[in-house]
């Protein structure tokens, strides 16, 4: 990597700012439907432009899974005015990085940039959305990287399979029963005309928010804006979203997969409700204080003190409807996976019953707002902060007050919810158990 490159990596490394720091910004829309967010912040020379597209693995078809995340990897191939092959080039040349990410929900695409290359970022993402090459050569060269991505992280990684095998599961109608990776198998069967289709269904600006941060001029920013995007003819087509509710699970579902593993692993996975509601704030602070550093209730109790468990966590898993929450422990050796549950349960149950002390209940606000403000201490974080808020939660506004929707949650509301939502009949046990116990 350049030296240049390598400089604006360690000054994204090293912007931070003051905690409780209110966080301005500038929202409007172009008459094409486009939401654009800009964040003006002089503190290093450094600008994030990243553009959030409200797309995923939910949209999907059921036959097409996988969709949503091979566009990720596909909108790097080039455009009509961008080579094949070049995209990356450009990008290190200006000392630039950029990456993007799939999830359920949507698919973010990001850019951080010394300030000087912000028209540069503008016009690359303005490419994206109206011109990204989808020809064969193309589809067939992601078809090969996706179903290797897939093949490495995965199916052929020990464990790999834990959050694909508990999704499917979790839900029996919603299409978040299945992951972004989707199936090869769809993927190898789709042809050029449905993933173009795909791109301009749902690659079209009234389904986008962009967002820049950083080192920039307000006034100056909005013309750049309007040059590179407001020309790009609003989409045709209807965006499809999913209607589905899930029903109720109704009864645990319990299963055992076989994997090629030495060590047991104990999964257990709750429905909870969608993020921005009430009841998931307390929850995710319950993750917390569950999981939250080797002081944390399930590392001292199932690893420090029974020994039972090499590895103990729990965590929210934040969707735009309603989601999980997850509690694992990989065992020891020679620990019965019955046994590491009975331990896991026994933590379950003491937050049910038990009020946590303030002493504790300190602790963990602490912990919640060190994270909040830290996910908030780099442009980058405040771009993806500030996109998420406006597509996924509906109010750009919270990236200054949610922090205060963490901190009215009472030691009461934490136990209230264990009992509400970590309940047998709310849940999915998953064992995963080495191969060679397999009864034949």
């Amino acid at each position: 990597m350049k030296i240049k490159a390598i400089l604006v990596l360690l000054l994204i490394s090293t912007l931070t700012f003051a905690q409780a720091r209110k966080i301005e910004f500038t929202e409007f829309d172009l008459e094409n439907g486009l939401h654009v967010i800009l964040h003006e912040d002089h503190t290093t020379p450094i600008v994030a432009v990243s553009i959030l597209y409200h797309v995923g693995s939910k949209n999907e078809e059921p036959s097409r899974t996988g969709f949503a995340h091979f566009f990720e990897h596909l909108m790097f191939e080039g455009s009509e005015n961008i080579p094949r092959g070049k995209f990356d080039k450009i990008m290190e040349s200006s000392g630039s990085a950029n990456n993007a990410y799939t999830t359920q929900d949507k698919t973010y695409y990001y850019e951080i940039m010394p300030s000087n290359q912000l028209e540069l970022g503008l016009w690359i993402e303005s490419e994206r959305l109206m011109h990204a090459k989808i020809d064969t050569i193309g589809v067939e060269t992601q078809r090969k990287v996706v179903k290797e991505e897939r093949s490495q992280r995965y199916d052929n990684r020990p464990y790999g399979t834990f959050m694909e095998e508990t999704f499917k599961r979790a839900y029996k109608v919603h299409p978040y029963k299945w992951l972004p990776i989707g199936s090869a198998q769809y993927i190898d069967q789709a042809t050029i005309d449905e993933f173009r289709d795909f791109y301009h269904t749902f690659y079209v600006p009234q389904n986008a928010t962009l967002v820049i941060a950083g080192d920039i001029d307000v006034n100056k920013t909005k013309d750049l804006v309007k040059k590179y995007f407001a020309d790009i003819p609003k989409g045709k087509k209807k965006i499809p979203r999913p209607t589905v509710v899930e029903p109720p699970l109704n009864g645990e579902v319990r299963d055992t997969v076989y994997d090629n593993i030495q060590l047991p692993l104990v999964a257990q996975a709750y429905r909870i409700p969608a993020l921005g509601t009430k009841d998931f704030y307390a929850l995710d602070m319950l993750t917390t204080l569950l999981a939250s550093g080797q002081s944390s209730r399930l590392h001292k109790a199932l690893v420090d003190k029974t020994q039972k468990a090499i590895n103990a966590g729990s965590f929210v898993y934040p969707l735009e409807d309603p989601g999980l929450f997850l509690i694992y422990a990989i065992s020891n050796k020679g620990v019965a996976a019955n046994d590491l549950e009975a331990t896991m349960q026994n933590e379950l149950d003491k937050v049910k019953n038990e009020l946590i002390s303030e002493k504790e209940f300190q602790k963990l606000r602490n912990q919640i707002e060190n994270t909040f403000v830290n996910q908030n201490s780099t442009v980058a974080g405040i771009a993806g902060s500030l996109a998420d808020y406006h597509a996924i939660y509906g109010n750009t506004n919270l990236i200054n007050s949610e922090i205060d929707k963490y901190m009215n949650v009472t030691r009461e509301e934490i136990q209230n919810v264990a009992k509400k939502y970590l309940n047998k009949n709310n849940r999915v046990v998953l064992y995963y158990l080495p191969k060679k116990d397999k009864k034949k």
